[in-house]
């Protein structure tokens, strides 16, 4: 679970940042991303979407490094897990229920919510700092 959602952030990420083929991309580039994050916040001012944007990116790509190495994995795993929700409900509020269910990102949610909660520690850097302790 920690990869399938630490991939998924980077995936985003990468999408946002150009990285993907312009045929399967979502976003392409960062203009696009600023703008669909405008259309699913629409209440906010648009002078602040930059800012939301990179808010957004940034955590993801701190959740995604942090779940690839088990760092803090159950507290990163409930920091994602609230933010796809967020992210889910915004597109619900924005969109209607079809979008965030065609791109599964309640599942996700539920998935990282689910990992916050698994004791056993497998390859994980806190495994390794809590045998040092």
């Amino acid at each position: 679970m920690r990869l399938s959602i630490a991939f998924g952030f980077l995936s985003a990420v990468a999408d946002r940042f150009g990285f993907y083929a312009k045929e399967i991309s979502t976003w392409g580039n960062w203009k696009a991303f600023v703008e669909y994050t405008h259309l699913m916040n629409s209440w906010l001012p648009k002078s602040i979407m930059p800012s939301v944007a990179a808010i957004a990116t940034l955590l993801e790509i701190i959740f995604a490094i942090c779940l690839l190495v088990g760092f803090k994995t159950q507290l990163t795993a409930k920091l994602s897990g609230v933010l796809l929700l967020i992210f889910g409900l915004s597109m619900t509020f924005s969109f209607g229920i079809k979008p965030p269910l065609d791109y599964s990102v309640f599942a996700i949610a539920a998935a990282a919510f689910a990992l916050s909660n698994l004791n056993e520690p497998y390859l994980e850097i806190d495994s390794l700092i809590l045998k040092k302790n």
